[in-house]
């Protein structure tokens, strides 16, 4: 390992960013020093690191040549910009965006699913973090799909407001603020508070939208099952912070809902909450705010398929779905390759 690490948070005053800090503190990742990386309307401002204030740092003059790794999480076009100028100055990305997931040379990466393909960074010293639902989709269906062999998958998101970002929770809040007062619905196409929204990213020309196609793409690619059926439809609920999925697998073996509960109990980053006669099941605002693990609970035999399977998977999108994977992989990162 590198004797003085420096590191980078590319976004450090969004959500993601905001969160990556906060966790690299409590987890007191081995860095000589943090560097706090956004775009010039923070120039001036601070984020906290720990017990400590970071001064923001402008992304169009940083000299990523200081630092070993960067962490990006400020949207696709920014990593589309900048990303590979980091490595061209010797530096490692980790990146949270959709930008790179898709490149074949670029390694897409869940820990807890497929660690070892993490050593292939070297090609473009390139990591790609996976799109929060699909994260906590795949750390579920892992155990599973060892065990029985996974033939198919179909899923449907509930992912909160916080995935589309600060200034869409910032109007949630005031939405339904304005609702409880009796003040009525502005004449706005998009209306989230006490409303449900079928449709996350733009919808593609097979009428499912970008974000249900990521899910198809990237849970063939963590699985590696490149011929894998999967179905998606993703929905935004008003929900601050949280996703969850209803989600019917079949497998190639049989499968008990016993055993697989046996599996998920067992398997790293899943946290089994599965006892229907007393209520005990995961949501996005009772359980899984600040929390690292990804909650499974409503185990069941699919009443169609001998085969088939149920569950409901919910995971905090910010932290496990994005801040935390990006730096659980650069812990595997530092501690094996740099």
């Amino acid at each position: 390992m590198t004797d003085k690490l420096n590191i980078a948070v590319v976004g450090a005053t969004g959500l993601v960013g905001e969160t990556m800090l906060e966790i690299l503190a409590a987890r007191e990742f081995p860095a000589d020093k943090v560097h706090a990386v956004a775009s010039e309307r923070s120039f001036g401002k601070t984020v906290a690191f720990g017990h400590r204030e970071l001064p923001i740092e402008t992304l169009s003059e940083f000299d990523f040549a200081q630092t070993d790794l960067a962490l990006f999480s400020a949207g696709a076009k920014v990593s589309a910009e900048y990303a590979e100028q980091a490595t061209a100055a010797g530096c490692v990305v980790i990146d949270n965006t959709s930008y790179f997931r898709n490149d074949d040379d670029v390694p897409l990466i869940v820990p807890e699913v497929n660690a070892d393909e993490i050593e292939n960074y070297r090609q473009r010293k390139l990591i790609a973090n996976p799109n929060c639902s699909t994260i906590q989709l795949v750390v579920a269906l892992k155990p599973l799909h060892d065990a029985a062999g996974i033939s198919s998958v179909r899923v449907s998101t509930y992912q909160s407001v916080s995935g589309a970002g600060r200034k869409e929770l910032e109007e949630l809040a005031t939405q339904s603020a304005e609702l409880l007062a009796g003040k009525g619905r502005k004449n706005e196409k998009a209306y989230m508070a006490f409303n449900v929204w079928p449709q996350i990213d733009q919808f593609q020309d097979n009428d499912y939208t970008r974000e249900e196609m990521k899910i198809v793409w990237e849970t063939r690619r963590l699985l590696a099952l490149p011929e894998l059926p999967v179905s998606a439809t993703a929905v935004r609920v008003p929900v601050f912070f949280g996703h969850a999925e209803a989600v019917t697998i079949t497998t190639e073996k049989p499968l008990s809902a016993r055993r697989a509960r046996g599996l998920l109990a067992q398997a790293p980053g899943v946290r089994l909450l599965d006892d229907p006669a007393e209520k005990v099941f995961p949501t996005p605002a009772l359980d899984t705010p600040n929390t690292d693990d990804v909650f499974v609970g409503r185990v069941r035999q699919d009443l169609i398929d001998e085969h088939g399977l149920n569950l409901w998977i919910v995971a905090d999108n910010v932290r496990k779905g994005a801040a935390l994977n990006s730096i659980q992989i650069a812990e595997i990162l530092v501690k094996a390759y740099l």
